[in-house]
């Protein structure tokens, strides 16, 4: 049965459709790559092994951006399974064409909500990780309920990860890492991988940015969080 959150209750979204044409070499991924890589909502839980051809470790990440790192992520582990989840089509368009320039036959995509694909796709106890690196911190007051980790959202999430299942998060936004730290840490059915009221190192699958270099630079903290599912 799908647990229902108040972001789906109360149609408050963790993201805003940004404005952003797309490329010609994006619109062309779209045509020519998303019949292989695309996964529809309509289409419900999804099949893994019908899906990639094969059972592996299932990996999400959500808000993948431009798709840089998830495409590393997924080049380094050909054993494992990925799935970016992403709202934005130009980031869609560009993870297709360098998915395709890379033969790359262990990655999937919704151009979906975050929370409706969790909710309509996700089986039950089938994740071994979720992703969330560098998200929107909502830094408003006004806006703070936007942010996607909240404690109804973790407990969907929950039911979808195995058990041990990791989920890690990533934000140079120290507001956002010390709200997410005490949510998690206070969450039914999950454990800190590190230690009590620990951040963790980042770990060696984690590629570095562009955008998190560029932070360093200019002084910037980098805070990974990351919790697994209890028995």
């Amino acid at each position: 049965m799908p647990i229902k959150t108040e972001f789906r209750d109360k149609a408050i979204r963790s993201y805003v459709i940004r404005a952003g044409r797309m490329t010609p070499a994006q619109r062309l991924a779209f045509d020519h790559s998303w019949d292989y890589y695309g996964l529809h909502l309509d289409d419900g839980l999804l099949d893994v092994e019908q899906a990639f051809g094969a059972s592996a470790p299932l990996i999400v990440e959500i808000g993948f951006g431009m798709g840089d790192s998830l495409l590393q992520m997924a080049r380094a582990a050909p054993d494992s399974n990925f799935v970016g989840v992403e709202v934005h089509p130009p980031g869609v368009g560009s993870i297709l064409r360098q998915a395709t320039d890379a033969g790359l036959n262990n990655l999937r995509i919704y151009m979906a909500d975050a929370v409706d694909v969790l909710e309509e796709c996700i089986p039950e106890s089938s994740l071994d990780r979720l992703q969330l690196y560098f998200p929107d911190p909502w830094h408003k007051k006004k806006h703070l309920k936007r942010r996607l980790v909240q404690a109804p959202f973790m407990q969907l999430l929950r039911s979808r990860l195995r058990v041990g299942g990791v989920f890690h998060m990533a934000t140079d936004w120290q507001p956002y890492a010390e709200h997410a730290l005490d949510v998690m840490t206070h969450a039914e059915g999950y454990y800190n991988c590190v230690g009590l009221d620990c951040y963790a190192e980042k770990p060696d699958y984690r590629p570095e940015t562009k955008f998190e270099r560029r932070g360093e630079r200019l002084g910037h903290g980098v805070w990974d969080l990351l919790f697994a599912r209890e028995a």
